[in-house]
């Protein structure tokens, strides 16, 4: 029930946590950190999986599984790689009630192992590329956690590709930029900004990172999925070379790149309200739930109206469930399926029978609207696509007006403030700023604001002209700086 959800106002952590827990989407796990994902949540996760996995598979892209553990050997061969993930590594040291002769890592990503096997799969030009992705979990031993924003497990997908020369392998990291941005936006309806990541903030082993950042009800920053150019720092530490067209031996270029259950967090705290989850209908596991009302001398044909409009809309090919249990108040249902976000309610009762009419309700903006039952199909389309195109332009309106350019070091630290500095409810936003590219500079603010550089926006890199917000000195980049989860 509603009642049930702290308002965001009051406290916006417990609000989330409220939202996931009673709208039955995780619960917390007996293992310290870890999730359950409950039917309805991974129903969620499986509309965002097939949307992803289509996208991947139309690019040529070929789904495969990686082993699980991951000998410690492995991860030590790419320094960086090992240095960047060991405070969050599992290491199993014992099997079968024997110490292993080698520990084991319980995999927090895949590069190592899939690198491990790429050296016996390619020996020429012609074997290249190599286009593999694996829907899997992994491990990462997080000390603070969150439901689905932060597990110790969770699921995701990694892909791993190797190419032939760094220009493939750039287009394709920026190939995978692109799709996670169109289905983030259009899928989940929510709006992200495309950029590359800091050397500080970059992924442990690659060259460049690029990531999509979204904005959130609190304005916090979430990254919701990130696409790595590794070079050829896994081809070398695996030795995993080819001959090329010339007939010389020489290191594949590679990418990675991920998204995970994380989006239902960013689902959940762009859209959701103080009732309860909202969905976009395009991840919603029912279209629409039809709620007879009735007094005990109409009940029959109510009911039979209400069946006859639930076969025809699953004929029309949508999925609704008809709720008919008598132990429930149609209000306790009008606010149970509100927290459950489901995007469009059917309410029928004696009088629509009479007019052969519906009455819709909008999930998102409360909205009622009459329609004849011979309608329904084509007006619960109709509504889908407004509440679609609804979510993402109120997030983008929300991201906008939470978007400021600051020029200096005093109008960032009075834009993100100090005193509340990390609290939920703080001032902030996005802040587009100048930036020297100095790792001092990047360190400081954070210091000082608990901000940090998100990324530096795609197609706002040239002709930089100006000074660093921060020093002073003459700036190489515009860089969007937020607090973030």
């Amino acid at each position: 029930m509603a009642e049930k959800i702290t308002p965001r106002e009051i406290d916006y952590s417990q609000w989330y946590i409220d939202i996931v827990l009673n709208a039955k989407l995780a619960d917390y796990s007996p293992v310290k950190g870890s999730m359950v994902i409950r039917p309805r949540g991974y129903a969620i996760w499986e509309k965002i999986r097939d949307e992803f996995d289509r996208r991947f598979k139309e690019t040529g892209h070929e789904n495969a599984y990686f082993p699980l553990l991951i000998p410690m050997s492995f991860l030590k061969k790419e320094a960086e790689h090992v240095e960047g993930f060991a405070p969050e590594l599992a290491v199993v040291t014992h099997g079968g009630g024997e110490e292993l002769e080698e520990p084991y890592c319980i995999r927090p990503t895949s590069e190592t192992i899939i690198w491990a096997m790429y050296r016996n799969w390619i020996q020429s030009w012609r074997d290249l590329p190599l286009l593999i992705n694996q829907w899997a979990n992994v491990m990462r031993w997080e000390k603070r956690t969150r439901l689905f924003l932060r597990t110790s497990e969770f699921l995701w997908q990694e892909g791993h590709t190797a190419h032939e020369t760094e220009k493939e392998a750039r287009e394709e990291t920026l190939r995978i930029l692109e799709i996670y941005r169109d289905v983030v936006e259009r899928c989940l309806a929510v709006p992200v900004v495309a950029g590359m990541k800091s050397e500080s903030e970059k992924f442990a082993g690659a060259v460049e990172t690029y990531t999509i950042e979204a904005m959130m009800q609190d304005k916090k920053a979430l990254q919701a999925g990130t696409s790595h150019f590794l070079g050829q720092n896994f081809a070398r530490a695996f030795d995993v070379q080819f001959q090329n067209r010339q007939g010389q031996l020489d290191y594949v270029w590679a990418t990675s790149w991920g998204v995970s259950t994380r989006l239902i967090g960013a689902v959940i705290m762009t859209h959701s309200d103080d009732k309860g989850l909202v969905l976009p209908p395009t991840l919603s596991p029912e279209d629409a739930v039809i709620i007879p009302i009735y007094r005990n001398d109409s009940k029959a044909a109510v009911i039979a109206y209400a069946k006859k409009l639930e076969a025809d809309l699953k004929t029309a090919g949508f999925k609704v469930v008809l709720d008919i249990d008598d132990s429930s108040s149609p209000g306790w249902k009008f606010t149970e399926w509100e927290l459950r976000g489901t995007p469009v309610r059917i309410e029928i009762g004696p009088r629509d029978i009479k007019s052969n009419q519906i009455v819709m309700v909008r999930r998102d903006t409360g909205e009622k609207l009459t329609a004849l039952s011979t309608e329904a199909a084509s007006k619960l389309k109709e509504l889908h696509n407004l509440i679609q195109s609804s979510l993402f332009e109120r997030a983008q309106s929300f991201r906008e007006k939470n978007t400021e350019p600051i020029s200096d070091l005093g109008g960032l630290i009075e834009f993100f403030g100090t005193e509340t500095a990390g609290t939920e409810g703080a001032p902030g936003g996005f802040a587009e700023a100048l930036w020297c590219g100095s790792a001092a500079c990047e360190a400081s603010i954070k210091e000082k604001t608990k901000a940090t550089i998100r990324c530096l926006p795609l197609g706002k890199q040239d002709h930089i002209e100006g000074t660093c917000a921060i020093c002073g000195d003459p700036a190489k980049y515009q860089a969007i700086f937020a607090r973030n989860y």
